[in-house]
């Protein structure tokens, strides 16, 4: 049984504690340490420390995950053992007090700063923390998607090469192997291979890839399928490391690059559409026109494949910290939501297979490349978004875990009146040898 130390009446720990209680409707599920030294809360697990006043500035202006997010980035919060279960923690005692988020009635908010007042904490807001993003202009216009993929995906390409295995690919792995030798670059290796089986390339084939990120999957098929494809994305440090491969790896002749929206894409007849963890940013207003370009793009009979991730209908976002300081305007919807405007756009689906515990598992490699190369990665991007990419993978692996997020392939084929078929083959030829890693 856990117990739960004593805390000295009046220290900042013991007032902290009655606030956040009466805040959230239940016990602390973890430990906490303020600036005083005092201490409150369940004597084993992980403690929470306020490092300063100033976290309890954020906290009073910002009540809930955001303002949480925007102290432990700063440095002015920090969890003390693992973080994981620190925030494993949280969200099982969440789950089993069926505790809501933080709700501060006027009442609340006038005890919240008498308790200011007497901590020496009460003052104007902090600015926001400089990893946090700030888009201007109407939601997902072509300038404000620029800008949000640009806050993510431009951030630095040494620091992705650092925390990414050698293909760069920054999407769910696919784990087909449990030998020792198969890792995170044989995980992605397999996805890739997996995906361009599902969308049947052959020698020749044009494959659009929208939001090709790092180029993984369009060089996959250009150099192991022999397809041509236009790869197109928004990011231009994305755009100019594609473009360096294709260079290098000789495939000028089988590789298009293109930095701009896929809504000015005019082209169309490809015989397979890819689009990998893209389908987050376009937006919920915008997705039944996207999912009508991507029926448009491809040829009669050709094949789509849209590896996307899912949430309830109740959390559509990634949360506040996420669309702060990671993926700005994304948004996620059940599967069934995302077949359904698929199949409202004319496409029919094929096949659908869920990543979810793939995920876990990329996203717990990548992590533990980032706490080994910690120093690299503060010399790269600075202590503050290091911290802000920590807590990221960390909450993201917990995500998928606990079955909040999910991430699915779907496969879909444009049908053709005048010509029945061009569906896709048995799935025992997608897999054979998948266990195997493929070769770079």
């Amino acid at each position: 049984m856990t117990t739960t130390r004593p805390a000295r009446h009046g220290t900042a720990a013991h007032r902290l504690a009655a606030l956040a209680e009466s805040a959230w409707g239940g016990p602390l599920p973890v430990r906490l340490r303020a600036w005083d030294g005092s201490e409150t809360g369940p004597a084993t697990g992980p403690v929470v420390v306020l490092r300063s006043r100033r976290a309890l500035r954020r906290l009073l202006w910002q009540p809930g995950e955001l303002g949480l997010a925007q102290a432990y980035v700063t440095g002015e919060l920090e969890v003390e053992g693992d973080l994981a279960d620190g925030l494993r923690a949280v969200w099982a005692a969440a789950r089993e007090q069926q505790l809501g988020t933080p709700r501060l009635s006027l009442p609340d908010r006038a005890r919240a700063v008498g308790a200011g007042v007497r901590l020496g904490v009460v003052g104007p807001p902090p600015a926001p923390p400089a990893s946090q993003a700030r888009l201007r202009g109407v939601l997902h216009s072509r300038s404000r998607d620029r800008a949000a993929i640009s806050h993510h995906y431009d951030l630095s390409n040494d620091f992705y090469r650092l925390l990414l295995d050698e293909t760069m690919a920054y999407s769910c792995g696919y784990w087909a192997g449990e030998e020792p030798e198969f890792g995170l670059a044989e995980a992605q290796r397999a996805k890739l291979e997996l995906i361009c089986r599902k969308l049947g390339l052959v020698p020749g084939a044009r494959l659009l890839d929208i939001g090709c990120g790092w180029g993984s999957l369009t060089l996959h098929a250009a150099e192991r399928h022999k397809a041509h494809v236009t790869a197109v994305t928004l990011a231009r440090e994305q755009a100019a490391h594609v473009r360096e491969q294709v260079r290098v790896r000789g495939l000028g002749d089988r590789v298009e690059v293109i930095c701009q929206d896929y809504r000015d894409i005019a082209d169309g007849g490809f015989d397979a559409v890819s689009t990998v963890e893209m389908g987050e940013h376009v937006g919920d207003a915008e997705y039944p026109a996207f999912a009508a370009a991507l029926h448009r793009m491809v040829r009669p009979q050709g094949r789509v494949l849209v590896q996307q991730m899912s949430r309830g209908a109740t959390a559509p976002g990634g949360g506040a910290f996420i669309e702060a300081y990671i993926a700005p305007d994304m948004h996620m919807r059940p599967l069934g939501d995302t077949v359904g405007l698929l199949e409202t756009a004319g496409l029919e689906i094929r096949s659908v297979e869920s990543l979810r515990e793939h995920y876990v598992r990329t996203i717990e490699a990548w992590h533990r490349t980032l706490e080994e190369r910690w120093t690299e990665a503060v010399g790269l991007v600075g202590e503050e978004t290091a911290r802000v990419w920590r807590l990221y993978l960390v909450g993201g692996a917990l995500a998928f875990e606990e079955r909040r997020m999910g991430v699915d392939q779907i496969l879909a084929v444009r049908p053709d009146p005048e010509a029945p078929g061009g569906h896709p083959t048995t799935p025992r030829h997608w897999y054979a040898g998948l266990e195997r890693p493929v070769a770079a």
